[in-house]
């Protein structure tokens, strides 16, 4: 297993769409343990994207189960992640890997219906709420080529530059 070096803002490959997995094979295994490797690295990462990391493929790992009275679904491998449904919106503080220097406040469904795939390719769904459904959405933008950044409430009013990374 590697730390690999993670893009960061503003980085144009961080823009790039990713494509769906379609082998499951052990060069997948591989990579997607590198990227855990690599965000265990990172100070208090809550999850990665494939593309964070150069990795053009639609992968995220999300474990917020180190986040006291979080209700969650543990250290979570999602290949080929949708979001199928969504309810509700609020305002939270995100900050990201790949945008170290910065966090910002963000409008995101409250609440969501995932479906994904595991490491080995069997089907997965959860409902997720709160902190939970928010870094995923968080990291399905990775996917698609959109940083929190691209969500700001305003751009003014409600980014903040970072005091400290830990």
């Amino acid at each position: 297993m590697a730390v690999l070096e993670i893009l960061r803002y503003p980085d144009e490959r961080l823009r790039q769409v990713s494509r769906p997995v379609e082998q499951f094979d052990a060069a997948l295994q591989a990579r997607i343990d590198d990227l855990e490797e690599t965000r265990r690295a990172g100070p208090g990462a809550v999850g990665i994207a494939a593309p964070q990391v150069a990795w053009f493929e639609r992968v995220v790992i999300v474990d917020v189960s180190g986040r006291r009275k979080t209700r969650n679904h543990g250290h979570l491998i999602l290949v080929n992640p949708e979001i199928t449904e969504w309810e509700g919106f609020g305002i939270g503080r995100e900050g990201c890997l790949s945008v170290p220097d910065y966090t910002g406040n963000v409008v995101r469904a409250e609440r969501v219906h995932l479906q994904a795939l595991d490491r080995e390719g069997n089907p997965l769904s959860f409902d997720m709420e709160g902190f939970e459904a928010r870094a995923v959405q968080h990291e399905l933008d990775h996917l698609d080529g959109l940083l929190f950044l691209d969500r700001l409430v305003s751009r003014r009013q409600d980014l903040f530059q970072r005091k400290n990374y830990e």
